[in-house]
């Protein structure tokens, strides 16, 4: 195989595969159809021709049968006046309608068999035509089932191309989001021990765990101020429920006079003070 084959092959090849992943067979298909139904109105349109023609055929035999007629009656009328030459005249022009009759006839009978032909290949091809009609309209639903099937299969597993997009952004945006997260952990990180300062502030991690302890600092100093206030309360409560010393009335009565309890300290209402300090500081 020269060069110039083996060119010539590998572009046809090449256009023969391009045009197969072009072609669509339900566009085929019914291309096809049309196409059969077109020659089908041309052997109409020729039986339809060649009857005309036969028509035009039949009328100019009947005519030239009336002449024959009409010149039958010429002769008689010639022989009964005695003029032969006149009789002879109409039977030569009788004998001439005869011939053309006769080969009238024969292209009648001629154009009445290619008329017989061509409605025997019409009838032929209408079944045919009638017969891939019903096979084209099976095919068609053949393919579109196939199509949508292999559409399903695809988009179920991803294979075709438009899947394969969405997937492929799918794990794109993935990406982007795990990147993200891990440079907000990092960032996050990265303040937390100090090595990023606050752009909106001036203060360093040192000012601000300063600020801090020293915040600390006067919750505790006000937590021990509230508790030893609260136990100064609890002293002089204490102070105040001593009995007193008895009276010399009393005594000369003879009757001692009943122990006064101090008054009970809630201590659940302290804790719940607490509690509530805590909560506050938090």
């Amino acid at each position: 195989m020269g060069i110039l084959s083996r060119a010539s092959y590998v572009i046809r090849s090449k256009i023969n595969a391009v045009l197969n992943r072009a072609e669509d067979p339900t566009e085929t298909l019914d291309y096809s159809y049309e196409q059969l139904r077109d020659e089908l109105q041309q052997v109409k349109q020729g039986i339809a021709d060649l009857t005309t023609q036969k028509k035009r055929l039949e009328i100019q035999k009947r005519r030239l049968e009336e002449n024959v007629e009409k010149h039958n009656e010429q002769a008689r009328q010639a022989v009964e006046q005695d003029r032969d030459d006149l009789a002879r005249r109409a039977l030569e022009k009788k004998q001439q309608k005869m011939t053309q009759i006769e080969e009238l006839e024969g292209q009648i009978a001629d154009l009445q068999h290619k008329q017989d032909q061509l409605i025997e290949k019409k009838d032929k091809l209408q079944r045919r035509i009638e017969e891939f009609r019903t096979r084209k309209e099976t095919m068609k639903a053949r393919y579109e089932a196939a199509e949508a099937s292999a559409r399903v299969s695809e988009a179920m597993t991803g294979a075709s191309d438009e899947m394969s997009d969405v997937s492929r952004t799918i794990e794109r945006a993935e990406e982007q989001t795990e990147d993200m997260e891990a440079r907000a952990a990092a960032l996050d990180e990265l303040r937390e021990k100090g090595a990023l300062e606050d752009g909106l502030t001036d203060k360093s991690k040192l000012d601000r765990e300063l600020e801090e302890l020293a915040d600390d600092s006067s919750v505790d100093a006000e937590l021990e101020t509230i508790k030893s206030e609260m136990g100064e309360g609890e002293t002089d409560e204490e102070t105040a429920a001593e009995p007193e010393p008895e009276s010399a009335e009393d005594e000369s009565d003879g009757t001692a006079t009943e122990d006064v309890e101090p008054p009970a300290v809630d201590e659940s209402e302290v804790e719940a003070e607490l509690e509530d300090l805590k909560e506050e500081q938090a």
